[in-house]
């Protein structure tokens, strides 16, 4: 850490970064014209587990003081997720991504759908808010068609106003910005969990040996997500030797890395979107029996958790199936003239690779399904363990906090190699996304 204060160009694209994350925490406090913050506020501590929770976490409690922010940056992410589907899906799209400018359309289509989901989700939202979150409480001055239009549009200008700050992080800060933005509301979060856990042992709720199971537990997830986010299994490949002229060079050996959990964090928010979104509006339904059917499901913790682990696994499967293409692993090894001992190129490599990716597959669905409903299940009765944050949000702070150490890391080596080499210092591009 002594190389830090001897490169300013590092010193600037971290400052830079705290000045934008700032100035995006302050937008979470302002709040959308016409709109009781406090009360809000008050409807929503009361209220049980629904499809805005998820929106709430990621946007740092933007969403229930009904701020500008209150979105946050889901409706992007979601729509970069469906059209990655998309373009895997259609081999059309899947030929445009291959060049510049079609990376370019498939980014403006994805800036398109945005837009569609932010209205579909503020009109979720602005509807929520004019029937007091279900309560009848008044948290709308002026409800109305006006109030519905201009809260709408501001929302999803808030939407696109936090892409913008995100961007500029990664243009001109250090890490990706859109990750960043995510992981610090998640983050934002903490001073408060601690503040209640405090709140818990003065009243009596909680004792010590219960915080110090607590803080045992939270340690061996926070050490498991991390041995596997940076857990690879290597498949070793070798090149034969070359001639040239009368040189011949030795054969190399090197290795194909294969991640433990390629899909991320994409299973466990594409599950609680999924579960979550149905439920959430069945509540506004003026069906008796509908609404007691989410709201059972909602509250019980052991068929809520299952159903989710069942779909995280699911989500898992499908989309390593669709971002891992063997058979184009299989093709780059035999165009480089690379081959895997013991299995011959072509046909054989494709289905061994396959075979490994199915068992790497299991291994990663299974630890996606436990971090996430492990946190869950230990909150509720009869373990009552006091874990405010699921498996989805500490999967994306690690895994952000690890990519912004490499980041970093990387910026070191090239400034150390560039100074020895009198060229300027480069950026090292982003490698962590939400896909």
């Amino acid at each position: 850490m002594d190389t830090v204060p001897k490169i300013p160009e590092l010193n600037k694209r971290i400052l830079y970064t705290l000045l934008i994350l700032v100035i995006y925490r302050f937008g979470v406090f302002v709040p959308v014209p016409g709109v009781d913050s406090e009360e809000i506020l008050k409807v929503f501590t009361s209220q049980g587990k629904s499809f805005f929770d998820i929106i709430n976490l990621f946007s740092g409690g933007a969403f229930e003081r009904a701020s500008i922010f209150a979105l946050g940056i889901m409706p992007y992410i979601t729509s970069s997720i469906v059209m990655s589907l998309v373009t895997k899906t259609f081999p059309k799209l899947e030929e445009m991504q291959k060049d510049q400018l079609g990376k370019k359309k498939i980014s403006q289509y994805s800036r398109y759908l945005t837009i569609l989901i932010c209205f579909f989700q503020g009109s979720l939202l602005v509807t929520a808010l004019q029937t007091g979150l279900g309560t009848g409480a008044e948290i709308v001055f002026n409800p109305g068609a006006s109030f519905f239009i201009i809260t709408i549009l501001t929302l999803t200008a808030g939407t696109f106003f936090v892409m913008w700050l995100g961007e500029q992080i990664t243009n001109n800060g250090i890490g990706n910005g859109l990750s960043l933005i995510i992981a610090t509301s998640i983050i934002a979060g903490i001073p408060s969990a601690t503040g209640n856990l405090f709140n818990f042992v003065k009243i009596g709720q909680l004792n010590v040996l219960t915080i110090i199971l607590f803080l045992i537990i939270m340690l061996i997830i926070l050490y498991s997500i991390v041995y596997v986010e940076r857990s690879f299994r290597k498949i070793p490949i070798q090149y034969p030797q070359k001639t040239k002229g009368r040189k011949v060079f030795a054969g190399q050996s090197s290795h194909l890395p294969l991640k433990i959990n390629p899909a991320g964090v994409i299973p466990p928010i594409f599950a609680s979107s999924i579960l979550l979104l149905p439920l959430t509006v069945f509540n506004y339904i003026d069906v008796p029996s509908i609404n007691n059917f989410a709201q059972t499901f909602l509250n019980s913790s052991l068929f809520y958790n299952s159903i989710f682990a069942v779909l995280v696994i699911f989500f898992t499967f499908f989309y390593t199936g669709m971002v891992i293409k063997p058979e184009e692993m299989s093709d780059n090894l035999k165009k480089g003239g690379a081959f895997i001992p013991g299995i011959r190129p072509g046909k054989n490599t494709t289905e061994y690779i396959k075979l490994i990716m199915s068992k790497l597959t299991v291994i990663g669905a299974v630890y996606l399904a436990i971090v996430c409903i492990i946190p869950a299940i230990l909150n509720a009765k009869p373990f009552s363990l006091p874990f405010y944050f699921g498996g989805t949000s500490l999967l994306i702070v690690i895994g952000v906090t690890l990519d912004t150490i490499q980041q970093i890391e990387s910026f070191l080596i090239s400034s150390n190699y560039d100074q020895m080499s009198g060229k300027k210092i480069k950026k090292e591009p982003s490698r962590f996304n939400l896909r």
